[in-house]
């Protein structure tokens, strides 16, 4: 960090402070090493700098508040997310940060929304007698007649909230709306199937005026993006996916075939054989991202690619630069981020085609 937290020069127009951020945050991940990264002394440093460096952008926030200025309110809520987001990157779970991290974003989110005028629609559905369904809808900024629409679909284990609140800076400023949701964990009755009450979600886009039918795309993090795998395979409304393209779901059948048996394949820890490609390819244009985004090893997508390829098919796989240390790993998710919404554009707008293989 250089050590210059305020925010300065803040009122150059609209979404550069915020890029510029963005971009900062980028090279810092690119800079990080191993060996400095596994010293808690820098790590503890880092956590600290970006945490000024919200409150900071939060001070700016609550200024322009007073002068009644939503742009300048806006943008710096964005900012001050990022920076958050960057905090709990860099964190452990035993880090006293920790433990007020999910309370600031809060506070972040909802200042966002009430004082700089961001429309965050929360929209329920009711299934039935199987209970309902509560998500968080976001119009694109950037509104036509009608615009193209994501379903965003998180891991089991992760809020709503913290999903927002990283993909929020990198999407809002981009002509997609995005309908964040939770496939796994609501209080629909668990015979319900994610992509069943993923569908509904489907049906809920179309039926908006403002949403184009024919450019609604999925992307699934974790467990979400076997989930979006599922929904691509089985709906042929969805126009792009973001997901492990059904990886997931092989893997598990066939270690379940085994388990019960005590006969079949038996299944590595990197899944590399021809016989372990799912059956079933996903119909529309497919990106999977490597990693802890769609828990696939780099062979596994590249093979799962090169299937894909030789019938003709659409598919891309990106590989994150991520960073390794004792307690986990670090990701650049500046970068990830910016890709997936890029190649999002690509195919459900008119951003420029991307090359089939991406290493960040």
């Amino acid at each position: 960090m250089e050590g210059d937290h305020w925010p300065h020069r803040s009122c150059d127009g609209a979404g550069r402070n915020l890029a510029r951020l963005r971009d900062r945050a980028s090279q810092f991940f690119e800079s990080l090493s191993v060996a400095e990264l596994a010293r808690e002394t820098h790590r503890h440093l880092w956590i600290s700098d970006w945490l000024r460096v919200a409150d900071d952008y939060r001070t700016l926030a609550e200024a322009a508040r007073e002068t009644r200025s939503s742009p300048i309110a806006g943008e710096a809520w964005l900012c001050s997310l990022t920076a958050l987001e960057v905090v709990r990157s860099l964190s452990c779970p035993g880090d006293a940060e920790s433990a007020v991290l999910a309370d600031e974003v809060g506070t972040s989110l909802r200042r966002l929304e009430t004082e700089a005028g961001l429309a965050i629609e929360r929209v329920r559905i009711d299934c039935f007698d199987q209970g309902a369904l509560a998500g968080f809808f976001l119009p694109a900024l950037r509104r036509g007649s009608a615009a193209p629409a994501v379903i965003c679909v998180g891991d089991d284990d992760a809020t709503l909230g913290s999903m927002m609140s990283r993909l929020l800076p990198a999407a809002l400023c981009g002509a997609m709306s995005l309908l964040l949701v939770d496939a796994g964990n609501s209080s629909v009755d668990r015979s319900f199937k994610p992509e069943h009450r993923l569908q509904l979600w489907l049906d809920y886009l179309e039926a908006r005026p403002d949403v184009d039918p024919r450019r609604i795309g999925i992307y699934g993090e974790g467990a979400g993006a076997s989930h979006a795998s599922r929904l691509a395979l089985s709906d042929r409304r969805i126009a792009a996916a973001v997901c492990d393209g059904g990886l997931a779901t092989t893997v598990m059948c066939q270690a379940s075939l085994r388990l019960m048996t005590g006969f079949g394949p038996a299944v590595p820890d990197r899944v590399s054989s021809e016989a372990m490609l799912p059956q079933r390819r996903v119909p529309c244009p497919l990106l999977m991202v490597v990693g802890s985004r769609s828990m696939m090893w780099e062979q596994d997508a590249l093979e799962l690619q090169a299937g894909y390829r030789q019938i003709g098919a659409d598919c891309t796989v990106v590989v994150p630069n991520n960073v390794p240390h004792p307690l986990g790993e670090v990701e650049n998710f500046i970068a990830v981020d910016d890709f997936i919404f890029e190649w999002l554009d690509s195919k459900l707008g008119t951003a420029r085609q991307l090359d089939p293989v991406t290493r960040l």
